[in-house]
């Protein structure tokens, strides 16, 4: 299991430095971001999956907010709720402009995370918050799309706990107004940093 981790770790920073372009770069204006800067930003790769109400949602229509995307599962003991708890956070910072962010997580565990168990796990943390699920094989293209590696994970012989882990990569996504993939963010950047890119972004795209 420690292996697997370890795999992922070591994926999750080759997806931000390939991401990157190989390490931060220093925008105009002398701001320097705080996540790992893909410059120039690059498309997003569109996606149409359903969220916790039923409803379809299409990368694409998200056309002039910020879309900050994880992929996680409800089971997850602690990098999705440390995730979640830091959207959290972000949303409060932002004060009336988070009504310009969406805070979007697609599943890692389609088969456990139904409509109902996205909608009663993401209103602990906030009902705003996007959950997305689909078919397995729509979320392997998805998964694909983000350098997303997700991995049920085995248990070990003497693991007499229910159910079972899913290995994923940790990382958050941020597709900026005009679509494009702007940062990445590993777990070990807090709410404050990644609100205030955030914040500069809304202003100077706004412009």
């Amino acid at each position: 299991m420690k292996t697997k981790y370890i795999l992922l770790l070591i994926i999750s920073a080759m997806v931000g430095l390939s991401l990157g372009y190989l390490g931060l770069s220093l925008p105009k204006l002398g701001y320097s971001f705080k996540g790992s800067l893909i410059e120039p930003p690059i498309p997003a790769k569109d996606f149409s999956l359903q969220d916790q109400h039923g409803q379809p949602f299409t990368l694409s229509e998200q056309s002039g907010k910020i879309v900050l995307l994880f992929f996680g599962y409800t089971s997850c003991p602690d990098v999705c709720p440390a995730t979640l708890g830091k959207y959290k956070q972000i949303a409060a910072l932002l004060g009336n402009q988070a009504d310009q962010v969406e805070f979007v997580m697609i599943t890692a565990d389609p088969e456990r995370d139904t409509a109902a168990q996205l909608e009663n796990y993401l209103s602990g943390f906030n009902p705003d918050f996007i959950g997305l699920r689909g078919p397995r094989e729509i979320l392997r293209v998805v998964y694909t799309s983000y350098f997303v590696a997700v991995e049920k994970e085995k248990k070990e012989e003497d693991d007499q706990t229910p159910g079972y882990l899913v290995a994923h990569t940790s990382r958050v996504f941020l597709i900026d107004p005009a679509g494009d993939l702007r940062l990445t963010y590993p777990p070990e950047i807090g709410a404050e940093a990644m609100a205030q890119d955030i914040l500069y972004l809304l202003k100077t795209l706004s412009r």
